[in-house]
């Protein structure tokens, strides 16, 4: 028999937790700006990251690295007045936090005083366990994200899977079992086995989010560019595009282009 599943009218840490319970899956996207967090959380996804692969896919560069918390907050206000149901949650940017837990509980207030955000989501295990501590200390909840963490690109050279040696995915189950316990409310696993994130999963009672870890874990994230098909140079294994906006985009444009040119637009009833 059937159990009906619980309808939320907002999403919290609670209620991310309650579905884990409850073996109901976490959907869980990207937006960084008012209009695109408008039709996410309109569609029900449950957790909406204003991550910072803004860096990527809004601003050009090749690596999250460059982007700021001043960024960071600046993208996250638009999508806080866009969501009526999601969490929100935002990415602390490289540099506001590893260095000094002080400067990590100040990074994460600005984020959740200017932009109003729900949650912050940090990158890494015990080496930046004083910071979680420290802003968990304030109230504030905290996201955990193991595996591949991109805002480590340089000191791994790689975009590979992470953990298949032994020894790395021994850390990782030890950091997923310490995020949980200092108290991070979920965590993001990224681009490690998908034996390894069931696991991992099974050993903590805090929802498990992954993107590139297999169907074993809580919840799927995926970058909303790519998913939609905007990004076409971006093509890893875990990627399952829904739909060819860059194409459908493309022929719009080019449509309008054509329009204008030949004087079809506007037309008389589009004039005043």
């Amino acid at each position: 028999m059937s159990v009906a599943k619980k309808q939320y009218k907002r999403i919290t840490v609670k209620s991310l937790g309650e579905m884990k319970a409850n073996n109901e899956k976490i959907s869980m996207l990207t937006s960084y700006d008012f209009t695109m967090a408008q039709i996410v959380d309109q569609a029900g996804i449950d957790v909406i990251l204003v991550g910072d692969s803004a860096s990527n896919v809004m601003a050009g560069h090749e690596t999250t690295l460059p982007i700021t918390l001043d960024q960071m907050i600046y993208h996250a206000s638009g999508v806080i007045r866009g969501v009526k149901r999601a969490l929100v949650v935002v990415d602390l940017p490289f540099g506001s936090y590893q260095s000094d837990p002080k400067e990590a509980l100040r990074s994460s207030i600005r984020i959740m005083k200017e932009s109003g955000a729900h949650a912050v989501k940090m990158e890494g295990g015990r080496e930046i366990k004083d910071s979680i501590k420290r802003i968990l200390k304030a109230g504030i909840p905290v996201m955990g994200h193991l595996g591949l963490t991109p805002q480590s690109i340089y000191k791994f050279g790689t975009y590979t899977v992470r953990a298949k040696e032994e020894y790395e995915a021994e850390k990782l189950k030890e950091d997923a079992l310490m995020l949980e316990r200092i108290g991070c409310f979920a965590i993001v696993l990224e681009k490690v086995p998908a034996k390894l994130a069931a696991e991992v999963a099974q050993s903590v009672q805090v929802p498990v989010i992954g993107i590139g870890a297999g169907n074993g874990v809580d919840g799927q994230v995926l970058v909303v560019h790519d998913m939609l098909g905007m990004n076409k140079e971006f093509s890893p294994r875990f990627l399952r595009r829904y739909t060819d906006l860059n194409s459908i985009m493309t022929e719009a444009f080019q449509k309008y282009n054509d329009d204008v040119k030949s004087k079809a637009f506007p037309s008389d009833q589009e004039q005043y």
